[in-house]
This record gives C-alpha cells, sequence and structure tokens, in this order.
C-alpha cells in the first residue's frame, strides 16, 4: 500500500521558492493573507509561477500550475487553480491540479473562484464571485460581470460580455463579441440526467453562440440551439431552435421577426 506524500508546509514562501514551487517576479504588491498551495489532493507538485507587477490581495489562495503574467489582479478572497474533487455528470474527479493561465492584465475581483485548467486572455476583467469551472478557455479583452456560473470546458472568444448572474451550461462555445444579457440561463441536457438509477449517462449538447451574437437580458437558450452570427434574441425569449445569422427573433419560443439593425 503506497503511503501518502506528507503535506508540504506553505506557511513560509521563502521555502517554497527554494525548492522551486514559487516564483515571483518584481514590483509585486502581495498580501501577507495570500497563501500558495503547490500540492494538490493526489499529492502532486506544481510550481507557482508569478510574473512582474503582479497585486494578489488578502485571503486569496493560488493553487499548483497556476501562472501568472505581468500586470496582472488578484482582489482578495479569491481562488485561482482550485482541483476539482468529486462527482459532476457522470465522472469522478479526483482532486488533480492542472495548468492554470492568467494572462497580461487580467483583473479578477473579489470572490471569484477558478478551478485548475482555467485559461484567461489578456485584459480580460472577471466579476466578483464569479464561478469558472474546470478547463474553461476565455479569450482577451473580455467582460464577465458578477455572480456569473461558467461551468467546465467553456470556450469564450475575444471580446465576449457577460452580464451578471447567468449560468452558461458546459461546453458552450461564445465566438468573438458575443454579448450575453443579465440572468441568461443556457441548457445543455433535455432529458434532465443526472445520476440515473439505471446507468444512463447523458447526452449533452450545448448551445452555441456565433461571432457578433447578442442575446437579451432574462432569456433561456435550450441544448444544440445555434444563435447565428450578428443575430440578435430579445429579452426574454426561449429559443428551442436555431435563430439564424443576421436575424432579429424574441418570444417564447423565439421566432424571427426580420432582420438585426
Amino acid at each position: 500500500m503506497n503511503k501518502p506524500k506528507a503535506r508540504i508546509d506553505t506557511s513560509d514562501w521563502t521555502k517554497l521558492e527554494a525548492a522551486g514551487l514559487l516564483q515571483i517576479g518584481t514590483g509585486c504588491r502581495i498580501s501577507p493573507l495570500a497563501r500558495f498551495e503547490p500540492q494538490d489532493e493526489t499529492d502532486q507538485l506544481r510550481p507557482i509561477t508569478i510574473a512582474d507587477n503582479v497585486r494578489i490581495g488578502a485571503g486569496t489562495v493560488v493553487h499548483g500550475g497556476t501562472r501568472i503574467a505581468t500586470g496582472v489582479r488578484v482582489e482578495d478572497y479569491v481562488t485561482v487553480g482550485q482541483p476539482e474533487d468529486g462527482y459532476a455528470v457522470g465522472r469522478i474527479y479526483t482532486g488533480t491540479g492542472a495548468t492554470s493561465t492568467l494572462a497580461e492584465g487580467t483583473v479578477l475581483r473579489s470572490g471569484a473562484i477558478l478551478y485548475a485548467g482555467v485559461s484567461i486572455g489578456a485584459d480580460t476583467a472577471i466579476g466578483h464571485r464569479s464561478l469558472i469551472r474546470s478547463h474553461t478557455t476565455i479569450g482577451a479583452h473580455c467582460n464577465i460581470g458578477h455572480g456569473l456560473v461558467i461551468e467546465r470546458a467553456c470556450t469564450f472568444g475575444d471580446w465576449v460580455r457577460c452580464s451578471p448572474l447567468s449560468h452558461i451550461t458546459s461546453s458552450v462555445i461564445a465566438e468573438d463579441r458575443v454579448f450575453l444579457g443579465a440572468g441568461i440561463r443556457t441548457i445543455n441536457d433535455k432529458h434532465l440526467i443526472w445520476q440515473d438509477t439505471e446507468g444512463r449517462e447523458p447526452d449533452l449538447i450545448p448551445p452555441k453562440f456565433e461571432t457578433g451574437a447578442r442575446v437579451g437580458t432574462g432569456s433561456t437558450v435550450l441544448g444544440g440551439v445555434t444563435i447565428g452570427a450578428r443575430a440578435l434574441v430579445g429579452a426574454g425569449s426561449v429559443v428551442t431552435r436555431d435563430i439564424p445569422a443576421g436575424a432579429t427573433a424574441y418570444g417564447s419560443p423565439a421566432r424571427v421577426h426580420g432582420e438585426a439593425q
């Protein structure tokens, strides 16, 4: 029987630096109440790299494999690189870490939580208390409002805007310059299967938002639906079928009512 590794002492940053597990650039302002955790739940060790002129606030926890580029600002009580641990949609996560990257100029507002394997592009802002699950990629110059949930393996392009209090289900693709209003709900499971007693697995088909698509506040977009490039969906709509590129659609269910302006 393999004996588990002892947990390493993370209270002394100089020891982490000496062990090659923490690298901090010049001009950084890091609260002494921040914490660095290079060891994941499976006892793997991954270095944490912090470039120049980075700011990290009190109560923030940075996990192994995190790479923070120049000029990033991480406010108080943020979590970066948290390993997934537990059951989710037919899979058990074992607490294994992964590489997480914050590109130059990224801002993480207070209370944001980013799981392992997340990649954030340059000059993107993540709002207060927003949750981004494992292996999601968000491009450059994006604005992610407060209180969002972005589930696993989503892919956002550049210049994407997500307004507050929305839920983006797993594996959603939002291409460049997509605009999602506040309180939007997305669905990827038409049969609502989670832990089925008959052993069935969910057939997850997420919606897709093509370049420049806009979806109004309070809308619901069902699984497998594509919102075409530059299409406009009115507030409060329930989108049950594809919306063509360049169209305006609204209603419940949403129907096309002409061309987008």
